[in-house]
């Protein structure tokens, strides 16, 4: 059967997909504007559908494009990976999205490690929430998510990548420390926490909110950074991953409260698209994990 479409073509599509316009498309893959035109009228010629919505001077994926799109990444990727099969180990291309907690504490170490081990390797890190990780992933403009609670689209594959010890903590002149205290002490506290709707806050609740029922007075910050720092200085009592205030509670300016509370943990997740194989650049980096814990 003679093929109707090109790699090219569908390189151009994916581009187009994911900047809107065809002219950012082309600027992107290094194409002029009317050869990548004429390869995403050729796509649609040869597809016999259209693929995008025409709104206003954007280009939008319509029902037969979405179906496409998965499918076309996924080619895509195997073509990068055949056309990398006989060149150096050493020329691998990880891009990744993480929760913040995650990509300030737990990655860095990490991809330290891997550029070590692959100097020639190109490594991109997206530092972002939850839900800006998952849409990076759905929307393929990178290999893999770390977050720190489940996501449920329907897209993705989200297995359980490692489990998170979560800390109580006051700063060292704060009156609840240095005293063993209560569950209703704890729940009439001044907390600082992370915003309603981050992966963080969600996972604190579901941690506390069985034992304490209800949390009191609540200060939102937008950053773990930013709760660690008021927290020190002596506004309120907070919960963050230990690996946040590890530092800080060794020195001294934090310390873990005395709370009837249980072990506190999470577990925090590896997302990918279900359409898009591991390209050997995540396949090295998660090769490292093992070995490393």
């Amino acid at each position: 059967m003679r093929l109707r479409i090109s790699l090219r073509e569908l390189e151009v599509f994916v581009a187009v997909a994911e900047a809107g316009t065809v002219t950012a498309a082309a600027d992107y893959i290094g194409l002029t504007q009317s050869a990548a035109s004429q390869a995403l009228a050729n796509l649609e010629g040869g597809m016999s559908v259209p693929l995008f919505d025409r709104v206003g001077r954007r280009l939008v994926l319509n029902e037969q494009g979405r179906l496409l799109w998965p499918r076309a990444q996924a080619l895509l990727d195997e073509a990068g990976a055949m056309q990398d099969l006989f060149t150096r180990e050493g020329a691998l291309h990880l891009r990744l999205a993480a929760s913040t907690t995650i990509g300030n504490y737990l990655l860095p170490e990490r991809l330290a490690r891997f550029r070590l081990r692959y100097p020639q390797a190109r490594v991109e890190l997206l530092v972002a929430n939850t839900a800006d990780v998952v849409e990076a992933v759905t929307a393929f403009r990178v290999d893999a998510g770390f977050i720190e609670g489940p996501a449920h689209h329907p897209a993705l594959q989200v297995v359980p990548w490692r489990e998170d010890r979560m800390c109580v903590f006051a700063a060292a002149e704060h009156p609840l420390a240095g005293h063993p205290l209560s569950l209703e002490i704890l729940a009439a506290a001044e907390w600082v926490l992370r915003e309603s709707g981050s992966g963080t806050r969600e996972e604190v609740e579901r941690l506390l909110l069985p034992h304490l029922t209800c949390l009191g007075r609540v200060m939102e910050l937008g950053n773990s950074e930013a709760i660690k720092r008021t927290v020190a200085a002596g506004l309120g009592i907070s919960c963050l991953s230990r690996h946040v205030v590890e530092e800080w509670l060794k020195s001294g300016r934090l310390v873990e409260l005395e709370t009837p509370l249980p072990p506190l943990s999470r577990t925090l997740y590896l997302v990918r698209h279900q359409a898009r194989r591991a390209g050997r650049g995540l396949e090295a980096f998660l090769s490292l994990e093992p070995e490393e814990e």
